[in-house]
């Protein structure tokens, strides 16, 4: 029986520390804040020229990034920020679905509801 040498015991993989999960980053078209991607709502131009939320954050087409401060909301639909970014004009109709959503949307974040329906408070 042979012994195991010094090469074989220096040759053993060491232990790596635990590897950190990459999270993608992305930045707000108007105030220009990066933030998590998943802690902004996409709005996505789609191939067709709609524009339209993209809650999951893969449909196809261009998309841009808006963070969930109200001012943000109101300065994209108020403004041509917004079409800029997605090369298109906004419609009346798709100012007034990104107006309503951002009601329910950006009152839901403030009362620590991310993406939650728009609830009564509690009294």
């Amino acid at each position: 029986m042979s012994m195991p040498s010094q090469d074989n015991q220096q040759r053993r993989k060491k232990s790596r520390p635990p590897r950190i999960k990459h999270v993608p980053v992305r930045t707000c078209v108007v105030c220009r804040e990066s933030g998590a991607k998943r802690e902004l709502t996409r709005i996505v131009r789609t191939p067709d020229g709609h524009v339209q939320i993209d809650p999951t954050g893969r449909m196809n087409g261009r998309g841009s990034y808006l963070c969930n401060k109200a001012t943000c909301w109101e300065r994209a639909t108020g403004s041509n920020v917004l079409s800029r970014a997605l090369n298109t004009e906004l419609t009346p109709e798709t100012i007034a679905d990104l107006t309503e959503f951002a009601a329910g949307h950006v009152l839901a974040e403030r009362h620590g509801q991310p993406g939650a329906d728009l609830k009564e408070p509690e009294q």
